[in-house]
Parts: structure tokens; C-alpha cells; sequence
């Protein structure tokens, strides 16, 4: 099978798998903001082939999710592009150019942080319009309700493809979908980057339970 085919043939799986995510995988954290974990698979689409394709993935998957199921519109779109491309793009750049586990551990910290500031600012920006409240509103939300949920949001990612990315390289790679060449990262089991993704994973629920007053 040629390359090209091999590629497009994995984004779309990719894309497919990223929307089903959205569909079945919906959590209430904080208020009315929910997690998904459709940026995981972005995230690992972006640190197989490149911060494009986690770009391209996440365009079309936010397209096909404001014509089914979103009730934001062309706003929540933009959020939504804006909210994975700002987590999986610098994964994927940093893992792009510095090709080894270290880089693909500091790439997925970095999109961690950036998706979290760049939330910020655009739900600033933008959420005023689609929930039909002033700036104020937004402005008293962003420190006890938007900040601690893009942290929630962005450490539960990075985890889960710390977790998730050697596994579905190694199926890919079975599945002859792609090359050895086209990751660095080796089959070999990593303790530690197992304990720092759990101990990440397990922050985050703590956290999600002090927010939710239940611990």
C-alpha cells in the first residue's frame, strides 16, 4: 500500500475514532463544562504524522460535530478547534523535532499548558456570545470555573496519550498502517512515564472531587 493511501487511510480512522469519543464519552466535570477525550486522539494522530495532521483532524472532526451534535454553532466550532489544535500542535512541533519519548513527554507538558492559556483567553473572547451573557459573567468564571477545568481537561490528556500512544503505534504498525521510521518512540514499557501519567490522572480526580465539594 502506498504511503500517501497508509495515511489518509489512518487520519480518517483517526477522525472517525476522535468523533466517536465525543459522542460516548461526554463527562460533566465543573458546572456545565464537560471532558472528552477526543484531543488524545488528536494528540497521538499529531505525534504519528505531524502538527498538520493534528490540525486536519481536528478541523474535521470539529466540522462533523457542529453539524450533529453541537448546539453552538459556528462559535462552539471555533472553540473547539482552537481548543485541541492549542493541545496537539505544540505536542506534535516539539515531538516532531525533538523525535525521542523526552520530547514527546515535554511536547504533551507543553500542550498541556498552552491549551490551558489559550483557553483562557479565548473563553474570554468568545463564550459571551454563545451563552448570551455579558463579559463579566465570563470574567468571574475564568479563575473558579474555566482555569481549574482546562487544567483538568489538558492533564487528563496528556496522561491518557502517555498512556495509550505506544499501544496504538504498536496495532498501527501491525496493521502495517504505518512505518517504523515514522516514530521513535520504542514498544519497551516505560515505568515512569506509566506512574507520571497515573499520578497526573489521579491529581485531576482529586481535583475534580475538592471542585465538586465531594472530598
Amino acid at each position: 500500500m502506498d504511503n500517501r493511501i497508509k495515511k489518509l487511510t489512518t487520519t480518517g480512522m483517526l477522525c472517525a475514532l476522535a468523533y466517536v469519543t465525543v459522542l460516548v464519552g461526554r463527562i460533566p466535570l465543573i458546572l456545565f463544562l464537560k471532558y472528552d477525550p477526543k484531543d488524545v486522539v488528536i494528540a497521538i494522530g499529531g505525534l504519528i504524522f505531524g502538527p498538520f495532521t493534528a490540525f486536519a483532524v481536528s478541523l474535521i472532526v470539529s466540522l462533523v460535530e457542529m453539524f450533529t451534535i453541537s448546539d453552538n454553532g459556528i462559535l462552539g466550532f471555533i472553540m473547539n478547534v482552537i481548543a485541541s489544535c492549542a493541545f496537539a500542535c505544540p505536542a506534535a512541533f516539539v515531538y516532531k523535532k525533538k523525535h525521542k519519548l523526552s520530547g514527546a513527554i515535554i511536547g504533551l507538558l507543553g500542550g498541556w499548558l498552552c491549551m490551558t492559556a489559550a483557553m483562557l483567553l479565548w473563553n474570554y473572547l468568545i463564550t459571551p456570545y454563545y451563552m448570551g451573557v455579558s463579559r463579566d459573567e465570563v470574567a468571574k468564571l475564568l479563575l473558579p470555573a474555566f482555569l481549574p477545568f482546562n487544567l483538568i481537561k489538558g492533564g487528563l490528556n496528556a496522561a491518557i496519550t502517555m498512556l495509550l500512544y505506544k499501544p496504538v503505534v504498536t496495532v498501527l504498525r501491525r496493521s502495517r498502517l504505518i512505518e517504523s521510521e515514522q516514530t521513535a518512540v520504542k514498544a519497551k514499557i516505560n515505568v515512569g512515564v506509566i506512574l507520571t501519567a497515573l499520578l497526573i490522572i489521579v491529581s485531576c480526580v482529586l481535583l475534580i472531587l475538592v471542585l465538586n465539594g465531594k472530598f
